[in-house]
């Protein structure tokens, strides 16, 4: 699955931003030891009778509530530790969290982004969780959500819940056009297609039939599998060609040029959550959207949405949609205290309440054991997101390797590249090529 730059929290929505993480901003975490505008720094309690953990990540004030009730729980259990909390907007994130390890001030337990992994990981900055195997227990990780955090043998850090991306699909505008749902099981990119024409058809292009991000890494990664290769390869290669990124720029624009896809210019930075997303305010019949956040999608679309798999499943080469996760759970090699790390580590991933606590904010849980144990107290919506990663789970899936160092500029100029073609600048193959060019030189310089 997202990212990914950071994939999405809470229904946080942009034009380039779609799918990726944007917070409310800084606020305190009562009943935490402290939680401060940027980030501070860990160390031990001021009392000398305990420790102090310092734990960071991206998101907003819910998803900051949410993680201030499971960690709750672990503080009763454990009060010979105290926890700094902060948390941060996404944009500013990655390079505050690079300020903090290059001042050797680095947090004891962090979020660690996709795309990043690799490149902290290979400069020794990140903890062997190997190391500590009797004291974090991984077993109820399956093969695929336990490889994602993998490097050379090393496992540098733990889901924070499991997620993919879906298709989600208003009913409502589908029976008010008369268009049928397609099977979500068997659908091709070519039913996506013809069920946006009939809607923008039936509507006047009132509203139009789909529309999702172009730019958005993990729509692309979904494609890019489907055609028999990988947008990275397992030894940190780039493994796309330009043929394949010249069918998914052709892709939008043809659906574009018919009126199923929006036209170019229409995606705004609207921000906000879900309930100001396009597909809420009745301009789009579908999307793609991360599967964590289907409960906020539905609720602001009026219980209307049919959460579907990603078009071209039966028909391609191979899979394209696998297992992914908005964020990992790492643990700095530098920390002062690794075991209570860690030990915090293993409660976020095993212990049912801290789930139950969190909900589904960063996912489904990562331990299949957890997954099915809280399932049947999630509401409705969580649930049906629920049993959709946990199906996919029980499937044979392509891996998600790490980003190689260099690939998380990637998503920077694909943005850029997108745009030229989405407004006729460039052509989708000459998009393509500059894409290979500029990728190549970002891993392999």
């Amino acid at each position: 699955m997202t990212t990914e730059r950071p994939p999405a929290s809470n229904s946080e929505l942009n034009r380039r931003n779609l799918f990726k993480l944007s917070g409310l901003g800084l606020a305190a975490v009562p009943g935490l030891a402290a939680c401060g505008r940027g980030f501070g720094g860990g160390g031990d309690d001021e009392s000398g009778d305990g420790v102090t953990l310092n734990m960071v990540w991206w998101g907003d004030a819910t998803r900051a509530e949410k993680t201030q009730a499971a960690l709750d729980v672990f503080l009763e259990a454990n009060p010979d530790i105290t926890i700094k909390v902060e948390y941060q907007d996404s944009g500013p994130y990655q390079d505050k969290l690079a300020t903090r390890f290059a001042a050797n001030d680095a947090p004891d337990l962090m979020a660690m982004r996709m795309d990043s992994l690799r490149e902290y990981a290979d400069r020794g900055a990140l903890l062997d969780l190997n190391e500590y195997a009797d004291d974090i227990d991984l077993s109820g990780l399956s093969e695929n959500a336990a490889n994602l955090a993998e490097v050379d043998g090393s496992v540098f850090g733990v889901p924070a819940g499991l997620n993919a991306v879906g298709f989600v699909i208003r009913k409502d505008f589908a029976e008010q056009y008369g268009v049928a749902v397609p099977d979500g099981n068997t659908w091709s990119w070519d039913d996506l297609a013809a069920f946006a024409q009939a809607i923008s058809d039936a509507s006047g292009q009132e509203v139009y039939g789909t529309g999702y991000d172009v730019q958005t890494l993990q729509n692309l990664v979904v494609w890019v599998r489907q055609q028999g290769e990988d947008l990275f390869t397992e030894d940190g290669k780039l493994g796309v060609t330009a043929a394949t990124m010249e069918a998914w720029f052709n892709l939008a624009d043809g659906m574009r040029r018919s009126g199923a896809y929006p036209p170019a210019g229409f995606f705004e930075e609207i921000g906000g959550g879900a309930d100001q997303s396009y597909i809420a305010q009745g301009k789009l019949a579908s999307q793609i959207i991360p599967t964590n956040n289907f409960l906020g999608y539905n609720e602001a679309c009026g219980g209307t949405l049919a959460l579907l798999r990603i078009p071209g499943e039966t028909q391609a080469v191979r899979r394209g949609q696998s297992v992914d996760c908005p964020h990992l759970w790492s643990v700095a090699a530098a920390s002062k205290h690794p075991k209570e790390a860690v030990k915090l580590l293993d409660f976020l991933t095993n212990d049912p309440e801290a789930s139950l606590a969190t909900g589904t904010t960063r996912g489904v849980p990562a331990s299949s054991a957890v997954a099915e144990e809280i399932k049947d107290s999630l509401e409705p919506d969580d649930l049906t997101a629920t049993e959709y990663l946990m199906g996919l789970q029980g499937e044979d899936l392509p891996r998600s390797y790490t980003y190689p160092p260099g690939g998380s500029a990637i998503a920077d100029f694909l943005d850029v590249i997108a745009v030229e073609v989405e407004f006729g600048r460039q052509s989708p193959a000459d998009g393509a090529a500059q894409f290979i060019a500029e990728a190549t030189a970002a891993i392999e310089g």
